[in-house]
């Protein structure tokens, strides 16, 4: 049944093609056409009669000759060049291409418009031998550029190449302007070499005609080589493994200036080096407060050539990923086994540079040491290096990882002391070593707080953004109902609220004195609750989101789905660049999973980013809460 009514489709777009022409002849022909015609068959006759004669055609010339390159757009038996060289013959080059562009972009349009009604069923009509995977084109983050390079590749039909553009579900605008430019190359081409046959001379546009037609050859000659390197071509994405260079000292002390002229009129910060020179190579520990504790120690070890670990994140986009590669730093998928990064850690130790790193990996929570994952313990010790340590207490303060501003009145205490001399960790127990780098690294901003009596915060929406790592009610014990506003914080359920004074703490200090005591309460009950019910889990409705193919961007959506976490790990169920999948990390494979307040977890698998966004933000914290108590609770048993 369906190959007849293909095959009655077929017979009826004939036939209406033929109506067409027949047509096309009858209007080409009538009136006095046909006497104007007959002049051009007559023996000697120039350039500039033949174009005289023809312009006595008028509108019709111009009609007929924009109407055949419609249909060598809508017929692939139709060969565009004869059609394009004679209209270069006869109106010149500039009004030739004018009339067959017009021509090739009403078919464009015609075939866009009946992509819409039948959809895939008019590529039946095309046809074509060309070994081009159109299924990875479809997905490529190259889309326009793989568009134009169609028109120039043997054996790709004109309507096909529209009829893929038409697929991409574009907009008219967007796929008009690049399914129309693709033909111009060749336009230009065929009708100039009809001008200039008529212009110049015959053989000169012959021989541009042999050259054009043997470079065809040759391409169809060795177009699966070609069609290859095309299929690798659009493969082929941005990545983020290159090898460390250099940080530049002269960058490097041009942005410390201009971070210190924007942001000290906010917070004071006081650098203090316990070592007036570091040995080469070293290593430096630092802690892990805030998104500027890179700065903190880019300032304290501006002259010892410092090379910076950051999260592979920011590597995704390739305009930031130059400049930070600019200052030092390279790439690491945190709490993931990551090769490359291993290779430039490596690579920064033989060029006799100070390799420097925030153990912890992830930005404080509640302005607390949250731990360090064994494998960075393990490394330390066998790269038996001289190593040191950078704490900046206060930092979390001055910019928490919930909220959107910097805080006035702020005071950092950075100070660089040393740790290990070299050859001293070859020597220590893992638990020994452990245990000294968690000493020298253990900081609580709330506990050094309160050793500075005269800091206070100044910032109008000091609260905001709490509910984004406080999710559950004291009071009445929902989940995800709490909401902050300027100084208070308070559930949406119950009424339930409290109110910031500026040193962070609460103004009203039952059942509390301060938000990092209210998370270490939730997280407490998060694990009561895994205890009393052995099948706990946690579920979300999230898109997937995965690091951008072509590097303009740093991340991409690739689907939506169902993301679980229980015992047996993290499970996601739904859709990846358009492919159903089931995707399984189990607990073994997780140390923590990463989040962003407010806006996603994420776990890393080898260079790529496992990005998700669940349908509530302010969940996202009890994602990374949940997976650090079910790690604690299940891991490693039978």
């Amino acid at each position: 049944m369906a190959k007849k009514l293909k095959r009655k489709r077929k017979i009826f777009t004939a036939l209406g093609l033929l109506v067409l022409l027949v047509g096309l002849v009858f209007f080409l022909f009538s009136g006095d056409n046909r006497a104007v015609l007959s002049e051009l068959v007559r023996d000697n006759v120039s350039k500039e009669e033949i174009q005289d004669t023809l312009g006595k055609l008028g509108f019709k010339g111009y009609v007929t000759f924009a109407f055949l390159s419609m249909l060598q757009v809508l017929l692939p038996f139709v060969p565009a060049e004869p059609i394009q060289m004679m209209s270069g013959v006869a109106f010149g080059w500039w009004k030739g291409s004018a009339v067959c562009i017009l021509g090739v972009t009403v078919g464009n349009t015609i075939i866009y418009f009946l992509y819409k009604i039948y959809g895939d069923k008019l590529s039946d009509f095309f046809t074509t031998n060309a070994e081009f995977d159109f299924d990875i084109a479809r997905k490529s983050s190259k889309i326009a550029l793989i568009i134009l390079l169609m028109y120039v590749l043997p054996a790709i039909p004109y309507g096909l190449i529209c009829i893929f553009a038409a697929s991409l579900n574009i907009k008219y605008p967007k796929y008009i302007l690049l399914t129309t430019i693709g033909a111009v190359p060749s336009a230009f081409l065929d009708v100039g070499m009809g001008d200039i046959a008529m212009s110049t001379s015959w053989i000169l546009s012959i021989c541009v005609f042999l050259v054009i037609v043997t470079l065809l050859i040759v391409m169809f000659r060795y177009k699966k080589a070609l069609f290859k390197k095309v299929n690798e071509f659009m493969t082929r994405t941005y990545s983020t493994n290159k090898p460390v260079r250099k940080s530049s000292a002269l960058f490097i002390r041009f942005l410390s200036f201009g971070f210190r002229f924007f942001f000290d009129t906010k917070v004071k910060v006081k650098l203090k080096k316990e070592v007036k020179k570091l040995p080469k190579p070293c290593l430096v520990l630092c802690t892990h407060g805030s998104m500027y504790d890179p700065l903190y120690a880019g300032r304290l070890l501006m002259s010892e050539k410092p090379q910076f670990v950051m999260a592979r994140l920011y590597f995704y986009n390739k305009h930031s990923a130059k400049w930070l590669r600019r200052v030092g730093c390279f790439p690491k998928s945190m709490f993931s086994a990551d090769i490359s990064n291993a290779k430039n850690c490596m690579r920064v130790i033989s060029m006799k540079r100070t390799l420097t790193m925030m153990p912890e990996a992830r930005l404080s929570t509640v302005g607390k040491f949250e731990g360090i994952q064994d494998s960075t313990y393990k490394f330390i010790k066998r790269m038996n290096l001289p190593v040191y340590t950078i704490r900046a207490d206060g930092a979390y303060f001055a910019r928490p990882k919930w909220a959107s501003k910097t805080r006035k009145g702020a005071l950092v205490e950075a100070k660089l002391v040393p740790l290990f001399a070299e050859d001293e960790t070859k020597n220590l127990t893992f638990e020994e070593l452990k245990r000294r780098v968690d000493e020298a690294l253990y900081y609580d901003d709330f506990a050094w707080l309160d050793t500075h009596p005269e800091v206070s915060y100044k910032c109008k929406t000091l609260a905001e953004g709490l509910e984004n790592i406080l999710v559950r009610c004291p009071h009445c014990g929902a989940q995800f109902a709490m909401k902050a506003e300027k100084h208070t914080i308070y559930c949406e359920k119950c009424g339930f609220s409290r109110e910031l004074d500026n040193r962070y703490a609460f103004t009203e200090s039952a059942p509390f004195a301060n938000f990092a005591q209210w998370y270490d309460w939730q997280k407490a009950e998060m694990e009561k609750d895994m205890l009393a019910d052995e099948n706990w889990k946690l579920e979300s409705p999230v898109a997937l989101l995965h690091a951008s193919l072509d590097g303009h961007k740093m991340l991409r959506e690739a689907g939506h789905g169902q993301c679980t976490l229980d015992k047996t790990g993290l499970h996601y169920s739904g859709e990846e660049d358009g492919q159903l999948i089931e995707k399984h990390f189990t607990l073994s494979e997780i140390y923590r999973l990463l989040f962003g307040a407010g806006e996603d977890f994420e776990i890393y698998e080898g260079e790529q980013i496992w990005y998700f966004r669940p349908d509530n933000r302010r969940s996202c914290v009890a994602w990374y809460m949940a997976s650090e108590l079910l790690k604690k609770l299940y891991d490693n048993k039978g």
